[in-house]
């Protein structure tokens, strides 16, 4: 069994996708920034989203049952800066613009896309809790050509080839 630190080491060489993860509801507003995003299936559609369990807003994930992952745009740093640190969830929501798609969970007005879900079923595994997410809506940023990756432990902007007119 090799140690966590060099586990984690491995991990950060792996390239992800910047993402904020939202909720509302019964439980209460939470937020935080995750790389750990990943399809699932496309037919139905679904995703997951790893989340440790030790985290304060682990219940109010659980309770609410419904996320949305907003995929952020490589002008959108401070946003997962500020999802990842010690803001509070209110002051979280203070920054850039939000609405609601059909789960009632923030949406990131400007965010390259956003994936409305519910929680189907959850996985412990670990420290964290792996939450299979339906799919049912999904809004796309047409005009944004350019996502926030993480890689090395360190932000990069990521920018989509488009062919010359």
């Amino acid at each position: 069994m090799i140690d966590p630190l060099s586990f984690r080491d491995g991990m950060s060489r792996l390239i992800g996708a910047v993402t904020v993860i939202t909720t509302d509801g019964p439980a209460g507003q939470g937020g935080f920034t995750a790389s750990a995003v990943c399809s699932v299936t496309d037919d139905p559609p679904m995703l997951l989203v790893c989340m440790n369990r030790n985290s304060r807003q682990h219940n109010v994930f659980s309770g609410n049952g419904v996320l949305c992952v907003n995929v952020l745009t490589a002008d959108q740093e401070t946003i997962s800066r500020t999802f990842s640190g010690a803001a509070t969830v209110h002051e979280r929501f203070q920054i850039d613009r939000w609405s609601v798609l059909e789960t009632g969970a923030p949406a990131l007005e400007n965010a390259l896309v956003n994936f409305d879900a519910r929680i189907v079923q959850t996985i412990e595994a670990g420290t964290h809790s792996i939450f299979l997410c339906g799919i049912v809506s999904v809004r796309v940023e047409p005009e944004v050509h350019s996502g926030l990756a993480y890689y090395a432990r360190k932000y990069h902007p990521v920018a989509a080839h488009r062919p010359e007119e």
